[in-house]
């Protein structure tokens, strides 16, 4: 059965076009006794090796068939190559028996065996994964390709071209020392870093090559669909130094721009009586041309040395160049051109490590309210508001300081704590910003890290500066913040509780129970208030007060909080089974959980799937809730009213509610705070608020409930005013689902007596 095919589609097109030495039909390079290209595969797929012979099979250069070498290891292909002799290309996978095996494996050829003249073509079947820049310059690695790219049609392409090279660089090793300068001059230039270093090294080196003294020019053609034509000098070597950084026209130098013109319209080089010119075909219509002086014309074995370099250098000035642009787009943010969070973090390692650390402060600097303004003026308006802020921050705080952008409208200064500080930093929009002819008032709202109070890496730096941004932002806008040990305690802590309340969660730590609620009449349980406990596995009880703020801000409210509803519903159906007919279910909703945009499909779904009957539940929610946003409010309680629940307003006379909001609300229950509770007793004017309460509820048509009722006394005070139900440890403390039972049944066995 043939191998599989697919990703050697013959159908696809492939792109990736070479430049070679013309084939001359001079004497053929002795490869031994067979007359033959021989061609080693090492992967340890055997349906690589079956697909990759079928696609090559039938493969014919220069009167040549292919012979195929196989490996099914790093290993085997040690011993191979050990005694293998005229290998022409290596088809090399990446990983094999480890990650890297390929990498070492490439070592082993080049520095171990000597091998240089085999062609190497590295293979991965792991998108994403790339070897590091620096065994692909150390090793002469002719070509990478992930197996998904290599169709039919790139493999043959791909092979053809690497054994074109291995030809040509056996030729030249055969006739003249040139191949050991290529090589050197190869190696030299990739171990030069950026696009204009790279670019000077091709220079030197060509001039090398030559034996000429360096005088020379190596420009970009930029644009050319656009017929601007622009030579952008990338580098010069010699007299040339004048041209840095400037576009090369006529009026610059006639000779070199018209030489330069011409090998770019016959896209080849242009060997003149005193000057070469040197084509290096680009990609993404981008070509790259060079122009040296020489005494004496080159030689024809020079002339063909220039060209198999400029078939190496034309893919290593876009392989740097494109080095370059992943590196700014790494480090540099792409609209204000300001380092990156990943650029500052190496800059605070850097300065942590340094003697400056303890004169040094990092302020975050963060825009107040631009969300609006990008949204009222629109995005572009947006981002030149930023490049304004940008511009600012650099000019007039100093060359001395590092200002970065964090994305979004989150700028950070860094430098002496003399200059880094909330007053020259918020003077700086103290003024408008002048964008479009409109000028445009900004504040900043700032967070401070003085780094010689700090411990840890640049990473923590920047997190505890965000600590301190968001201590300020909650505090007051427009101002600023510095972080303390004290506060990263805290954040810290609250992290830790959070992690450790996802885990209990997940781990059943988190139960229900209830408090009844009692009937001040005849001291008879109409109902229960469903609240949730934390007990963690050593016994200990976390309290709510502690853990329910932290899974509102963590977001895990919502999922607690439909537990807690159901399993209060599901509890509330097997009272009434048990014969607690009239029995209510009281069940308290975070504003968070309240807020969710599924909470009522939520609310919905829970009734159903427990057959709660929804006229004895009640959903309690708090006072500020209920003030908060309240004409939204009134809307979402009609929604929830169709249900068939109740709802309570929780913790009432502690929130300063407005009373005509209060009337239009569609609530059934007051609940008096525990608070106006035990000043009951307290006080001559203690029952005063809880009076109110009652008079109010009784007038709004509202039922009304005590909680915190502790001593018979306060009872009595409240029964006297007119509260009909109560709640508290008076009665009974709260209790789970089986004691709530059984205490139930003993309060119907003495009713009946």
């Amino acid at each position: 059965m043939p191998p599989p095919v697919t990703p050697l589609d013959p159908l696809k097109d492939d792109q990736d076009d070479l430049v070679f030495l013309e084939e001359h039909p001079a004497t053929p390079v002795t490869t031994g006794a067979r007359n033959v290209w021989r061609v080693m595969i090492i992967d340890d797929d055997e349906d690589v090796h079956s697909t990759t012979t079928f696609a090559l099979g039938n493969l014919d250069m220069q009167h040549r068939q292919l012979e195929f070498v196989h490996a099914y290891s790093a290993a085997q292909a040690r011993e191979l190559l050990k005694t293998e002799k005229e290998i022409a290309v290596i088809l090399l996978d990446v990983v094999m028996e480890q990650d890297d095996a390929g990498l070492h494996l490439v070592r082993y050829i080049r520095e171990t065996l000597g091998l240089s003249d085999v062609r190497i073509i590295l293979r991965t079947g792991q998108p994403g994964y790339a070897p590091e820049i620096d065994a692909i310059r150390d090793f002469d690695i002719n070509d990478y390709k992930t197996k998904s790219e290599l169709t039919r049609i790139t493999l043959f392409t791909t092979v053809t071209s690497a054994i074109r090279s291995y030809e040509q660089i056996r030729k030249i090793n055969d006739s003249r020392r040139g191949l050991s300068q290529i090589v050197h001059a190869s190696t030299q230039l990739m171990s030069l870093h950026g696009v204009h270093n790279f670019a000077a090294g091709v220079l030197s080196q060509i001039a090398e090559l030559l034996g000429q003294d360096g005088s020379g020019i190596l420009c970009v053609l930029e644009c050319p669909e656009d017929g601007c034509r622009e030579l952008m000098v990338m580098a010069t070597i010699g007299p040339y130094h004048k041209y840095n950084n400037t576009t090369l026209s006529v009026r610059s130098d006639q000779r070199i721009h018209d030489a330069m013109e011409l090998t770019l319209a016959q896209g080849r080089n242009v060997y003149g009586p005193d000057y070469v010119t040197l084509y290096f075909a680009g990609k993404a219509s981008r070509d790259f041309v060079a122009f040296l002086d020489v005494k004496t014309a080159p030689t024809e074995i020079d002339e063909r040395l220039l060209e198999v370099f400029c078939a190496n250098v034309a893919v290593g000035l876009d392989n740097v160049e494109l080095v370059s642009h992943l590196h700014t787009a790494a480090f540099y943010d792409q609209l204000s051109k300001l380092p990156n969070r990943t650029r500052l973090i190496e800059i605070l390692d850097a300065t942590l490590t340094s003697p400056v650390r303890d004169e040094t402060t990092l302020s975050l600097v963060d825009l107040d309210h631009f969300a609006e303004t990008n949204d009222a003026l629109g995005h572009r308006f947006g981002d030149a508001l930023l490049l304004a802020v940008a511009g600012r921050l650099q000019t007039e705080l100093g060359d001395a300081l590092t200002v970065a952008r964090l994305g979004g409208d989150i700028f950070c200064v860094l430098g002496d704590s003399s200059q880094v500080n909330p007053a020259n930093i918020l003077t700086l929009f103290q003024r408008p910003f002048s964008i479009d002819g409109q000028d445009v008032q900004l504040s900043a709202t700032l967070g401070l890290v003085r780094l010689g109070e700090h411990e840890g890496s640049g990473v923590d730096v920047l997190k505890d500066a965000d600590i301190a941004l968001k201590r300020a932002k909650t505090q007051q806008r427009s101002g600023h913040y510095y972080f303390s040990r004290s506060m990263g305690v805290e954040i810290r802590e609250r992290v830790r509780m959070m992690h450790a309340l996802r885990k209990a969660f997940g781990q059943n730590e988190l139960f229900v129970v209830y408090q009844p609620q009692i009937d001040l009449e005849t001291r008879r349980p109409k109902g229960a208030e469903a609240l949730l406990r934390w007990q963690t596995p050593d016994g200990k009880f976390v309290s709510p007060d502690r853990f329910i703020p932290i899974a509102e801000y963590s977001g895990l409210i919502i999922d607690l909080g439909e537990w807690v509803l159901r399993t209060a519903c599901r509890e509330l159906v097997a009272l009434h089974k048990a014969g607690h007919s009239d029995f209510m279910m009281s069940i308290n909703v975070s504003q968070v959980q309240f807020r969710h945009p599924y909470f009522l499909e939520m609310l919905r779904k829970a009734l159903e799937d427990t057959g709660a009957p929804p006229e004895f539940v009640e959903l309690e929610i708090t006072e500020s809730m209920a003030m908060e946003e309240p004409d939204l409010l009134i809307k979402m309680l009609a929604q929830i009213k169709q249900t068939g629940v109740s709802i309570a307003i929780d913790d009432f006379g502690t929130g300063f509610s407005s009373l005509s909001y209060l009337q239009r609300l569609q609530i059934d229950r007051l609940k008096i705070d525990r608070a106006f509770v035990t000043e009951i007793t307290g006080s001559a004017r203690g029952s005063s608020i809880a009076e109110m309460v009652v008079q109010l509820g009784r007038n709004l048509g509202l039922a009304v409930i005590a909680e915190g009722v502790e001593d018979e006394r306060q009872a009595q005070i409240l029964h006297a005013l007119g509260c009909p139900l109560a709640q508290g440890f008076l009665f009974a403390r709260p209790m789970t689902a089986d004691a709530l039972n059984g205490w139930l049944s003993n309060e119907a066995l003495q009713g009946a007596a």
